[in-house]
C-alpha cells in the first residue's frame, strides 16, 4: 500500500519528498505524477514506505503539517480505479449520438 501526499508545493522535488519521508523509515519508492499535456507536476505524490508501521508513523506526523508553505494532506492511498469501464462517460448508450435523419 502507498501513501497519498496532497497539496504539495509545485516546487517540490523527488529528493525533497524522499528526504522528508525518510525521517519515518525506509522509502521504497516515490512517484510525482505530471500532467500529460503540459508536463507540469500535478501537486500530489505517492510514497511507498518499507513497512505499514513506517507508513502509519509518516501519516500521523505529516498529515496537516505545514511544509514548503503548504498544509499537507497525507493518508493511505486508495486503489486506482479501472478506467476501462464503458459505463457512463462518453461511451455507451447516448441518445444524442443516436439520431436518425
Amino acid at each position: 500500500m502507498s501513501i497519498y501526499v496532497g497539496n504539495l508545493s509545485y516546487e517540490v522535488t523527488q529528493e525533497d519528498l524522499e528526504r522528508t519521508f525518510a525521517e519515518y523509515g525506509t522509502v521504497k519508492r516515490t512517484q510525482l505524477p505530471t500532467d500529460r499535456e503540459t508536463g507540469r507536476f500535478r501537486g500530489f505524490a505517492f510514497v511507498e514506505m518499507g513497512t505499514e508501521e513506517e507508513e502509519a508513523a509518516a501519516i500521523e506526523a505529516l498529515d496537516g503539517a505545514e511544509w514548503m508553505g503548504r498544509d499537507l494532506k497525507v493518508n493511505k492511498a486508495k486503489p486506482r480505479e479501472d478506467r476501462s469501464s464503458s459505463s457512463g462517460g462518453w461511451g455507451g448508450n447516448n441518445r444524442r449520438n443516436d439520431r436518425r435523419y
